[in-house]
């Protein structure tokens, strides 16, 4: 990605895991109001299977589980659920919730330049770490139908803030949902709309990164 993603962060910007409790309201009243899951054809690479269960990653997403439990059985999110494991956010992301999760896959950890994740999955870096996963949660329920039309209510973009204290910018280019970040940066989503018992997961073809 970029060299911002080795770059140290500051304390004042690492959100505790208590903030994973608080909603930011504007994002959850419009998605409360945006009732219903639906997504482009575009947005639904993945082909369904094992009832009424999405695929990811080769491998059925039950609605009745919990988002690490899921991501933990798709082959496509390993490197995500690495992350998340040393960072420590899987108990977080396994509570009530409700989160929405945009989901980087192995594919989009691997455009980083070389040596990045390595770094960032030390120890000493878990705060960075910490940061830039947050980044990719937000804590509110927000399905592709309800992201879409508060784009259209906003005049063609939506921001909203994450968990980590930052903000994302949502779009559409074409049928696509995108998702642009603080660095400038963007990320189309591949599957939208994938279920969980705590939220709701959209996978991404790029990781994110705050400013």
């Amino acid at each position: 990605m970029r060299k911002t993603m080795i770059r140290a962060a500051t304390a004042s910007s690492i959100l505790a895991v208590s903030a994973f409790a608080l909603a930011p309201a504007a994002f959850a009243q419009d998605t409360m109001e945006s009732e219903g899951s639906m997504s482009s054809d575009s947005m639904s690479s993945d082909s369904m299977a094992s009832g009424d269960m999405p695929m990811v990653g080769g491998a059925a997403m039950d609605p009745a589980k919990t988002i690490p439990e899921n991501a933990s059985a798709a082959s496509n999110l390993s490197t995500l659920v690495a992350a998340l494991q040393a960072a420590d956010l899987v108990e977080t992301l396994s509570g009530e919730g409700p989160f929405t999760v945009f989901a980087p896959t192995n594919a989009a950890f691997e455009k980083v330049p070389d040596g990045t994740v390595d770094t960032l999955l030390q120890p000493e870096n878990k705060e960075q770490l910490t940061k830039i996963l947050t980044y990719h949660v937000v804590s509110a329920e927000a399905t592709s139908e309800a992201a879409m039309q508060m784009i259209e209510d906003d005049g063609g973009e939506h921001n909203v803030t994450t968990v980590s204290g930052d903000t994302l910018t949502l779009k559409m280019d074409g049928d696509n949902l995108v998702i642009i970040d603080e660095s400038g940066g963007g990320a189309v989503v591949e599957q939208a709309d994938v279920m969980q018992a705590n939220g709701v997961v959209h996978v991404i073809d790029s990781v994110l990164m705050p400013e």
